[in-house]
């Protein structure tokens, strides 16, 4: 069975370590999964191509909001953030889409000890924002604030936040260093954007960038200086790995296996 991550640029990704390294201990032989560079408007054509080899895609940035397009079954928590991280061949040939990184963001912060939020802070309102306005509504936030280098970005965020019946605050990007005052703050913003900020950390927030490469960002060890938790993009992507694993393949995910994977790569 075949399986990929499909994004534009696609060849940095570690996605293809952790699933193989996941098929290998799963004793799956004969499964693969690699990637595959593909653009938004490829993507419906590249899906419709696919043979019942094919067990499933993950999707990267540009094409999680496209990815909900060719799918004829869209998961509750896809619907409601308007983003697909995930596609999954069913039985009839059909595409169901899934958001597994909702899930993994949650479990990425409960593994570093956070339970609850009252006020969380997004830096940025892109794709990768609307699953973390998502992790926020299910960690009880009673706040969210969004800091956005653009005002539409924020107001296109506002019906996923009133999906989730989560209240939502824009904010311009000059007063993300207020972001601080939050106990979370999620930076969801690309390679270099946040490198500028000058946080006032207190020790009692936690940080989650999703970057991992490079590691650490500039906004992370300043963080970690200020003796702040730290949730890095590595974390994130094993555990929006372990959801996409099993539904693919219909077994439980290899974790430790896929942990080991992922720290031997980055090491090397």
């Amino acid at each position: 069975m075949l399986a990929a991550v499909l994004g534009k640029p696609v060849s940095h990704s570690l996605s293809p370590v952790l699933h193989n390294a996941g098929y290998a201990a799963a004793g799956l032989t004969g499964w693969s999964y690699s990637a595959i560079e593909c653009a938004e408007a490829d993507l419906p054509a590249f899906v419709a191509g696919l043979g019942p080899e094919w067990a499933g895609l993950s999707l990267t940035m540009p094409l999680k909001e496209v990815g909900l397009t060719v799918a004829t079954a869209v998961s509750p928590v896809a619907a409601a953030v308007g983003a697909a991280n995930t596609l999954v061949h069913q039985g009839d040939g059909s595409w169901r889409a899934d958001n597994t990184d909702v899930p993994g963001m949650v479990a990425a912060l409960r593994e570093a000890g956070i339970t609850g939020a009252s006020g969380v802070a997004v830096l940025g309102a892109g794709g990768t924002a609307r699953a973390a306005v998502a992790a926020a509504a299910q960690l009880g936030a009673e706040s969210v604030i969004v800091y956005a280098r653009r005002a539409e970005a924020i107001d296109e965020l506002r019906p996923v936040a009133a999906a989730l019946g989560v209240p939502l605050t824009g904010a311009g990007w000059s007063q993300a260093e207020q972001c601080a005052d939050a106990d979370v703050v999620i930076s969801t913003v690309p390679k270099g954007v946040a490198d500028h900020l000058q946080v006032p950390w207190r020790a009692k927030t936690v940080l989650f960038d999703a970057l991992y490469d490079p590691w650490p960002t500039p906004l992370a060890e300043s963080a970690q200086r200020a003796g702040c938790a730290i949730v890095s993009g590595l974390d994130l992507l094993l555990h929006q790995a372990l959801g996409q694993f099993e539904q693919f393949t219909g077994v439980g995910a290899p974790v430790v296996a896929m942990r080991g994977a992922l720290r031997d790569a980055r090491r090397g």
